[in-house]
């Protein structure tokens, strides 16, 4: 069987791994846009995708370089210290290294050099990742209400995000990195109250530390 070649390439406001969504939907204003490979970038090959809300994204964890030698994993959601089979989890340390990602669809454009390109939100992936196949989310086939998910059955809660420094950052930036913090991306084993952790998002360097009752944003500056 020959190797499956990406159809598109997702860009999107996480830069760098860290700070990443653990799950699509969490962040809903983090943006990414679709754009397609010259072989697959025809208007005919999203004619009517406009009618969904939502999109299903084949994906793989690219800046992921080594196929897992263990079969097991860690998830964050139990602390980083018991150990679950890495089919009974979403981590991206697994074969392949394909995963699966539900976006909101909020524009399509069909003209301009680059056209067909998707827009859309709530994404969960870093830059530049690729995309292997497009599906429509379909609520009565893929929503079931009475499925059991065990250890990840209800979101983490938010944790308020306090800014301590000034500075003219965007409204739009500002809200997708309050809403990535909220998520508390720093490793759930690390409990040090003054380490300072930092990653980019949405082209800005920002820098925070974690507290008990929240995040607390020491530095955020423009990247460049």
């Amino acid at each position: 069987m020959p190797d499956i070649q990406p159809i598109a390439t997702l860009r999107t406001c996480y830069t760098d791994k860290f700070g990443v969504p653990r799950q699509s939907g969490l962040v809903p204003a983090a943006w990414g846009v679709i754009e397609f490979e010259p072989a697959f970038r025809r208007v005919e090959a999203v004619r009517g995708i406009e009618e969904f809300s939502h999109l299903w994204l084949i994906t793989r964890f690219h800046l992921v370089e080594q196929e897992p030698v263990s079969l097991t994993v860690r998830p964050p959601k139990l602390g980083g210290n018991e150990k679950r089979g890495v089919y009974a989890t979403r981590s991206p340390f697994r074969p392949n290294r394909l995963t699966l990602s539900v976006v909101k669809l909020d524009r399509v454009e069909l003209e301009g050099d680059q056209s067909p390109r998707l827009f859309v939100s709530g994404v969960d992936l870093v830059d530049g990742t690729p995309v292997f196949d497009i599906k429509p989310y379909v609520r009565y086939a893929d929503s079931v209400p009475d499925a059991r998910s065990s250890f990840a059955h209800v979101p983490p809660p938010p944790v308020p995000v306090v800014w301590e420094c000034e500075g003219a950052v965007p409204d739009d930036v500002k809200l997708i990195i309050d809403q990535s913090l909220a998520q508390q991306p720093q490793p759930a084993y690390h409990d040090e109250s003054d380490r300072l952790y930092a990653t980019e998002i949405a082209g800005w360097r920002v820098k925070w530390i974690a507290r008990e009752d929240g995040a607390r944003v020491r530095s955020c500056e423009l990247v460049g």
